[in-house]
């Protein structure tokens, strides 16, 4: 498959196929008509990540199509990613190219934005970086105003912090987040937002609790927990729940419970099978779970969760795959009945399009 071509002209008619393609693939289940989130059709991406190709003392930005792994395709501008991204990526390539230290064994470089208006860069090498790199590394981030990271294998140097802060604004308040390099996190803002907004939304305010596995850094916890009693959230990631952790914090939401188990663990442990040190503060026998979020990799809901899941009065499923939703949805509709979908268009000009379903038991 080719690089994505970025063009607003072609933005309705790519969106429309895959809508389509989706509703064909789900006309046995008998969804409700989705709602359609669109993304903006350019400077969508607040990631970006490009290989440095060198031709003697020139630098330039790279990307490879899978068909030609071998063979660079130059990249002057990305009008997939953010403003900030293309507004850096001239000046940071020139400043490079000036100066043999940085430049020397530069291998890739990695972009972060935010819609608030910060940037992280990493420069990856392949050589171990000493204190002269670090010397000449301190002025690139002063002119250039971003957070700057250096890794190699088994190294990683941070300048100043690792992290960023984002603003999202939900239904009309914002929420601020830890956003930490190399971490997961939602590449279009603009469609983020919507998701939660909509998520927000259909969940409306309860009187029960809120179960939600794949929580990441609270992307959606924050938002969600202000229409629940009580929230039990987790993630697998030591990084992701420190994250999500002072996320809460940072908005004061102070009705979660932010634990680091696998979706696995947690069935294990709501359905009795086993006992876990981690929950042992906690008395599970205390939350009215009504709700479940989930928020899957690509995998999708595993075999264990998928039969936790059918004990909920009421499951949101956000998926990043429409064919692992679909098979889970299929398992799920002997109990629960789709009453709500949506689609966001998280990769525009991609075959990729992201899902929301709310499903209430029969």
């Amino acid at each position: 498959m080719a690089l994505p071509i970025v063009d607003p002209a072609l933005y309705e008619s790519q969106l429309a196929t895959k809508v389509e393609r989706f509703l064909s693939e789900a006309e046995a289940l008998e969804l409700p008509a989705p709602a359609i989130f669109r993304s903006p059709p350019l400077h969508y991406r607040l990631r970006a990540e490009f290989r440095i190709w060198h031709d003697g003392e020139r630098l330039d930005y790279a990307m490879f199509a899978p068909e030609q792994p071998k063979v660079p395709v130059l990249i002057d501008s990305f009008p997939a990613g953010s403003q900030l991204i293309n507004h850096l990526m001239p000046a940071l390539r020139q400043r490079l190219q000036r100066d043999p230290l940085l430049r020397r064994k530069l291998f890739q470089v990695e972009f972060l934005t935010t819609l608030s208006g910060e940037a992280l860069v990493t420069l990856v090498y392949h050589r171990r970086l000493d204190e002269s790199w670090l010397e000449a590394a301190g002025p690139l981030r002063r002119e250039l105003g971003i957070e700057l990271i250096g890794r190699s294998r088994g190294q990683k140097i941070v300048l100043e912090r690792d992290w960023l802060t984002e603003e999202l604004e939900v239904n009309g308040r914002t929420y601020s987040y830890q956003q930490i390099e190399n971490s997961f996190t939602q590449p279009n803002g603009a469609i983020n937002q919507s998701m939660l907004s909509w998520a927000q939304e259909v969940l409306g305010e309860r009187d029960d609790d809120l179960l939600e596995l794949y929580c990441g850094n609270g992307n959606f916890t924050m938002p969600l927990a202000r229409g629940f009693r009580r929230v039990l959230a987790t993630e697998i990631s030591k990084t992701s729940i420190a994250s999500a952790q002072l996320n809460a914090r940072r908005n004061r939401v102070n009705n979660v419970e932010l634990v680091r188990m696998s979706s696995e663990e947690i069935s294990a442990a709501l359905n009795g099978v086993r006992p876990f040190r981690r929950l042992a503060h906690l008395d599970l026998a205390s939350y009215a779970f009504r709700t479940l979020l989930v928020d899957p990799p690509r995998a999708g809901l595993d075999a264990g969760t998928l039969e936790l899941a059918k004990n909920f009065e009421r499951i949101l499923y956000i998926s990043c795959n429409p064919k692992t939703l679909l098979e889970n949805l299929t398992a799920l509709k002997q109990t629960h009945q789709a009453r709500t979908v949506a689609l966001f268009d998280q990769f525009p000009y991609t075959e990729h399009l992201e899902c929301g379903v709310l499903l209430e038991r029969c």
